[in-house]
């Protein structure tokens, strides 16, 4: 439970659903580069989790539909040099992109009228603002 990743409230995944694979980073690095399988694979199938209610995983399934490969989304990371904060990185960014992919969506909003009060001060700021500009030309051509 220590090392599940909670996504939010009583969403969490546990370790055992997600699928780790290491390899060699590309890029510079010396004479570790070739050595270290510092970068980290790390996939989750949302598709078929028990861990992600019904309507939850429609949601997400919709939402990252461009980033699924037969339900399963993968992260890859590699950008420290050690396969342990790889793998963090990697975690915490499957975490933050399943948040917002089953976040609730945004409420649509209800259009109103505008208030007689607010209609009352855009046309009397228009008016001041014509009648401004209006001053500044009659002196010019004077």
């Amino acid at each position: 439970m220590a090392d599940d990743l909670i996504i939010r409230g009583a969403v969490v995944i546990p370790q055992a659903e997600l699928v780790v694979k290491f390899s060699r980073s590309s890029g510079p690095g010396g004479q570790g580069v070739n050595t270290a399988d510092s970068r980290v694979q790390l996939s989750f199938d949302i598709a078929n989790s028990p861990s992600l209610p019904e309507y939850l995983r429609e949601r997400a399934l919709k939402n990252l539909k461009s980033k699924l490969v037969d339900g399963c989304i993968t992260i890859t990371a590699s950008e420290q040099r050690s396969q342990l904060q790889n793998r963090k990185t990697a975690e915490l960014r499957l975490a933050q992109l399943l948040r917002e992919a089953i976040a609730p969506p945004a409420r649509t909003r209800k259009a109103t009228r505008p208030t007689k009060g607010s209609n009352e001060r855009r046309l009397n700021a228009k008016k001041s603002r014509g009648e401004t500009k209006r001053l500044r030309s009659s002196k010019e051509h004077d």
